[in-house]
């Protein structure tokens, strides 16, 4: 089989930042990267489950939120990966500042009801807010 463009990256060098990692049919894959690959420190999973959550409500009630196409985490537990259609790196990195900075001032979790999600006892506002912010001054 192929070997797929994600493999291809050096993750030894790879470091923390917004990355355009791929275009296909105008569909930009961008690599939000949280934490160093293979560095040891990985986010906790309550905390990466409510950024989902936070980020994931905020991209798709911005301005740009026709031309969202996915956001989720990666498995690593080191980042996300979020698809735009037709958007440069320029004006998604905007969005992402912006996003980020809305998602900070909630303070409940969109989407955590048993209903609603289908593991909604494992969040951690507080710890998602951490990553958020660490990420934010990253990528400023």
């Amino acid at each position: 089989m192929e070997k797929i463009k994600s493999f291809t990256i050096d993750h030894d060098i790879h470091k923390v930042g917004f990355y355009l990692s791929g275009v296909a049919n105008n569909i930009y894959t961008y690599d939000l990267r949280f934490k160093t690959p293979n560095g040891g420190d990985y986010m906790d999973n309550a905390a990466m489950h409510t950024v989902e959550h936070l980020f994931a409500t905020a991209v798709r009630n911005s301005t740009q939120k026709g031309n969202v196409v996915y956001f989720g985490p990666m498995g690593c537990r080191t980042g996300f990966y979020l698809l735009m259609f037709g958007c440069s790196a320029e004006e998604t990195k905007a969005l992402v500042i912006d996003c980020i900075k809305k998602c900070l001032e909630l303070n409940e979790i969109p989407g955590n009801s048993r209903k609603e999600c289908g593991n909604y006892l494992e969040h951690d506002l507080e710890g998602a807010k951490m990553l958020l912010e660490d990420y934010l001054t990253v990528i400023m």
